[in-house]
């Protein structure tokens, strides 16, 4: 039977696979993001899956699938990563304000035999918001482990006003998508009358 190795550090992965019932391991590994070079947010999304899945976690036996996500936020064809300062923070939030912008999640599933790759966007409106709501949201913290300052599945579900695409892309794993990729290497969700 196959195993799903989820290459994957991120709490939020993990809780949309555990959603979608679907068992896996988690196996992960540092990846040097730096080779990536290219500035096109969707490509870049994608390689980075593509390294993180094949490159960086070695396959234990043959019955292995590696699964690995990556998710770019773009705005006006700048990537915004995760801030490392409140002053960083601040400056994405407000070029988000009152604005749209895109975000890409790139995946990449692996196993010995066969190799898949997409990417998915979806675009986030923002509601346009005053320096103190940005210094407010700032100061709970939620924004620095994301990408573009923001997590729309917590604190920062209050500065987004609409989206248009898969909401699940956005928190970082588009899981219905990835369901259906998984049945391509035989690995599917746990019925959830099984014991």
């Amino acid at each position: 039977m196959p195993e799903l190795i989820l290459a994957s550090n991120s709490p939020r992965r993990k809780e949309l696979l555990e959603l979608a019932q679907i068992p896996f391991t988690i196996r992960n590994q540092t990846v040097d993001e730096s080779v990536i070079t290219t500035i096109e947010p969707a490509q870049m999304a994608e390689k980075l899956a593509l390294l993180k899945a094949s490159q960086h976690v070695p396959f234990q036996n043959d019955h292995e699938v590696i699964l690995a996500a990556d998710t770019v936020v773009a705005y006006r064809g700048d990537i915004y990563g995760k801030p490392k300062s409140h002053d960083e923070a601040f400056h994405m939030l407000s070029n988000l304000s009152g604005e749209k912008h895109d975000v890409y999640s790139g995946v990449a599933i692996v196993s010995k035999d066969k190799k898949i790759s997409f990417v998915e966007k979806t675009t986030v409106e923002f509601w346009p918001l005053t320096e103190a709501e940005i210094h407010a949201y700032i100061s709970t913290k939620d924004p620095f482990d994301k990408a573009g300052a923001y997590g729309i599945q917590s604190n920062g579900a209050v500065l987004v006003k609409q989206i248009i695409g898969d909401y699940f892309n956005v928190v970082g794993l588009p899981i219905s998508r990835v369901v259906r990729e998984l049945k391509k290497f035989n690995i599917k969700a746990v019925s959830s009358d099984a014991e």
